[in-house]
């Protein structure tokens, strides 16, 4: 067998013809995961156990009581946790850690017969728009390997790029999931703050963090996400609903849709992906939808916004990591207070240590309010403003990035640099509302894939994926 897959529906369509079995399916990702191992995507392979689930699933579906997942095979970030498997966020502090539960999505996964086949690299403690910043080293972007995939999930969005898997989920702070998407070549997405159980995600900035997929394909998203969606008792952030629907009753009907005028004006977007959104922005048109532009007067304030309260929220999810209970515990410690500084120190990484000191810098009693409290107040403004754009748009339109996919290297030395590759993107995060990335075309010079990002009002997954099925 040597062919790619797109979606669930091809496989399950082969299987049920007797074209392909699901340990031909297994046996094949893992000779692709095997093949591309210089790309730094995959930190540990589930050879034997993906087997084992192969042939116990395929009995399933022969006699007709498998779930809606048989045929999936699935790669998952590592910061999702999984019972008896190593959890590390790609991170130095938590070796040798092993997780003695299940995340929620994990187990919906597994109950509807996904097949987990690997855990994925990523930036340390999900803290990176680049993925050079994991303590097991960087992930290489499969269509250019000088180029970055981007992050924090680019182990994930590398593994569906490079069809080491069908399906993989990532974590989604600023854009970890929109960001390496675009860079990539594939479909990622942010949902909705709270529809998404974070049992089991290792928390980054917990009123950030949503965990979501990359696909290759509108179908699979939609599947994906009825599966892991829905209140978990676990997780008190999340809306009461059960489930969510992903599919939208409207998707005959034109949309009223914005574009934000201060994302195509912004000096720092490459212009031949300002060229590429005005395409897009044309062909919504000649599908027959209502697209104006709009001003958003606070694009330049949401970075600074997102960057003093995610480190905050670090400072304070990370101090956990002690060296005194589980994971790395420095072999130069003499006493209590030595065991802290060096196993943290040698532990954490610099962006994560940077991100650290920051946060509990913002928090401290004489900056609190300068920083911590304006900071929150910002993020009201933000999303009110941004709730008030849609009371009269079904969507609105950005560029996911502002450049393709840059080289490995060329922006690790200026951080600011680096945190302004989430400058379209944050805004979903801030708000609370579902941010969806799609491919669109390449660039004109170094043919790196392209993303456009569609925004909508909460709970309104299913009409972004409509509208994005229209484009596939």
């Amino acid at each position: 067998m040597n062919k790619r897959f797109s979606s669930l529906k091809e496989i399950q369509k082969e299987i049920s013809e007797s074209k392909l079995s699901l340990p031909q399916l297994v046996d094949y990702y893992l000779s692709k995961i095997d093949e591309q191992k210089n790309l730094n995507a995959i930190l540990e392979v589930y050879s034997d156990e993906a087997k084992s689930k192969a042939l116990e699933i395929q009995a399933k579906i022969d006699a007709k009581s498998a779930g809606k997942l048989a045929g999936m095979v699935i790669a998952i970030k590592d910061n999702i946790v999984y019972k008896d498997h190593a959890s590390s966020a790609s991170s130095k502090i938590l070796s040798g850690f092993k997780s003695l539960f299940s995340s929620t999505v994990v187990e919906r996964l597994l109950a509807e017969d996904a097949i987990i086949i690997a855990r994925t690299n990523c930036d340390e403690f999900a803290m990176g728009a680049s993925n050079e910043n994991s303590a097991f080293g960087s992930v290489l972007n499969a269509l250019d390997h000088s180029r970055v995939p981007g992050g924090s999930s680019g182990g994930s969005a590398v593994a569906v790029q490079s069809d080491m898997c069908l399906l993989s989920l990532g974590s989604d702070t600023g854009g970890s999931i929109r960001q390496p998407a675009a860079f990539t070549g594939i479909y990622g997405l942010y949902p909705t703050y709270g529809t998404i159980s974070r049992w089991g995600l290792i928390a980054f900035a917990s009123s950030f963090d949503q965990i979501g997929p990359f696909t290759s394909s509108v179908s699979d998203m939609q599947l994906i996400m009825e599966v892991i969606s829905g209140a978990d008792e676990h997780d008190a952030t999340m809306y009461a609903h059960k489930a969510y629907q992903y599919h939208s009753e409207s998707s005959q009907k034109p949309l009223k849709i914005a574009y934000i005028k201060d994302c195509l004006q912004h000096p720092g977007l490459d212009a031949d992906i300002k060229l590429q959104t005005e395409q897009f922005i044309n062909e919504l048109k000649s599908k027959g939808h209502i697209v104006e532009g709009i001003d958003f007067p606070y694009l330049d304030q949401m970075v600074p916004c997102y960057q003093v309260l995610t480190t905050a929220e670090a400072s304070s999810n990370l101090s956990r990591f002690s060296g005194l209970t589980y994971g790395y515990r420095s072999p130069n410690a003499t006493d209590l207070e030595s065991t802290f500084k060096k196993s943290r120190t040698e532990g954490f990484g610099p962006e994560v240590k940077r991100r650290i000191m920051l946060g509990t810098f913002v928090l401290s009693s004489d900056f609190y309010d300068a920083y911590y409290t304006k900071a929150q107040k910002v993020r009201q403004l933000i999303r009110q403003k941004t709730l008030d754009i849609f009371k009269n748009f079904d969507v609105i339109v950005t560029p996911t990035t502002s450049t393709v996919a840059f080289k490995i290297g060329e922006k690790s030395s200026d951080p600011i640099a680096m945190y302004l590759a989430d400058l379209f993107t944050v805004q979903a995060n801030l708000a609370g509302i579902p941010g969806l990335s799609i491919p669109y075309g390449s660039h004109s010079e170094n043919k790196m894939p392209i993303g456009m990002q569609l925004m909508g009002k909460p709970f309104a997954e299913g009409v972004l994926l409509d509208l994005a099925r229209s484009f596939e």
